[in-house]
């Protein structure tokens, strides 16, 4: 019933918003004399508040048309490199590139947002580097004749990825996957299969979430299995290709974000109001730019969902060394050709520092000289990947450790 309730709300209000956006429009046109008049403003603000309200379950678009190599301006193109029921491997194709660049494999966090999230990650990126990224589908569009997609189903992915780019490839795990890519390149270097990735960065991922815990960590710790598939599993609906899947809403996860840090959202939204009013456009449009991307939420398959849970944050299996993948021990101390940076922020509330450097104490097989650790200051959990600091200051020190590993 929980997704029907969501959904009958968001039916009932569909007109009012489409009303709202209707009313906006007119009153943003030129009108002579009134159109700059501060009551013309106040009213066309807040009617696009009211158009803004809620969530979209649609990918927004990469959008990534050109990239600035070595002074030349060069077409990018999204090229599809494999496809799977659940996740589309895409691949940023640069037209006119002259010399071989590494090839760096992003996987995309199977959460509640869409792979564009990362985009200003991706587009910092591509003037050094060739860039795929895991672009996961929303699993209420998955039917439910491609069956289930689970913990052990997300690494099995990896790896595939993994073989099919080849040995000479870097793998960059931002968030959630962090574990399954670790466990991929383990299971790799334990097989002393060629296609290991010289190296692996892991960012802000939930390595071992005993290490300062969060409030995320908490809940996931005071709530046992069988108690978050009765309150936060549940079917999708019939009118959708994936009609009477399990799944963990989107919208959940969402509403559980927000409400950690919702003066900040509330704020937000005030300036944005304030911003409309004043005629401020560059401002406004940051703001809206951001939650377009932040209010676009995709549902995960519940069981995939529901062994992160268990495996990751309540059993702890991947420190404890009792992680298992099919039926064989995954072993971090086999790797010992991947090298390993990790990068956390200071002021992460999702994934705390230090639970994603743990990852360092578990590969007992790599030297020194082939570990890396960067704890950016200032930043919280999306900072890690994207915006100024990322930009300015983590992203130089991953393309460095990248270069000097390839």
């Amino acid at each position: 019933m929980l997704y029907e309730a969501y959904q009958a709300h968001r039916d009932a209000f569909a007109p009012i918003r489409i009303l709202a956006q209707t009313v906006q429009g007119v009153l943003s046109q030129p009108w002579p004399l009134v159109a700059h008049h501060p009551m013309m403003r106040a009213a066309a603000a807040a009617c696009e508040m009211v158009a803004r309200a809620g969530m979209w379950h649609e990918r927004p678009p990469f959008g990534i048309r050109s990239v600035t190599v070595g002074g030349r301006v060069l077409p990018v193109h999204e090229e599809v490199a494999a496809c799977h029921p659940f996740c589309t491997l895409r691949h940023f194709r640069k037209d006119g590139i002259t010399a071989v660049q590494p090839r760096v494999l992003v996987v995309a966090p199977l959460s509640g947002h869409f792979a564009t999230l990362l985009r200003g990650t991706i587009e910092t990126m591509l003037p050094d580097f060739d860039v795929y990224v895991t672009d996961w589908i929303n699993a209420r569009n998955v039917p439910m004749l491609y069956g289930k997609f689970d913990l052990d189903d997300h690494i099995a992915l990896v790896l595939s990825y993994m073989r099919d780019l080849g040995g000479d490839l870097h793998v960059i795990a931002v968030c959630q996957p962090a574990v399954p890519v670790l466990a991929a390149v383990a299971l790799l270097a334990a097989a002393d299969d060629p296609a290991q990735p010289r190296s692996m960065t892991l960012m802000g991922g939930p390595i071992d979430t005993r290490v300062n815990p969060t409030a995320v960590n908490e809940l996931a710790t005071t709530r046992s299995p069988s108690w978050f598939e009765k309150n936060v599993i549940a079917a999708v609906p019939a009118r959708y290709p994936g009609a009477f899947r399990r799944v963990y809403p989107g919208f959940l996860q969402l509403a559980g974000f927000m409400t950690m840090n919702l003066d900040r959202h509330v704020t937000a939204h005030v300036d944005l109001f304030n911003h409309l009013v004043r005629g401020d456009g560059e401002s406004a449009a940051a703001t809206r730019k951001f939650y377009d991307e932040y209010m676009s939420v995709m549902d995960l398959p519940a069981d995939y969902y529901l062994e992160t849970v268990w495996r990751v944050f309540q059993d702890h299996a991947l420190p404890l060394g009792t992680f298992d993948w099919r039926g064989q021990r995954v072993e971090p101390a086999a790797i010992a050709r991947t090298a390993l940076l990790t990068v956390e922020g200071e002021n992460d509330d999702i994934c705390a520092v230090g639970q994603t450097a743990a990852a360092h104490d578990l590969l007992t097989g790599l030297k020194a000289g082939k570990k890396a650790r960067h704890v950016q200051a200032e930043v919280g959990h999306y900072g890690v990947f994207n915006g100024r600091r990322w930009r300015t200051e983590i992203y130089p020190k991953v393309r460095e450790f990248i270069l000097a590993h390839g």
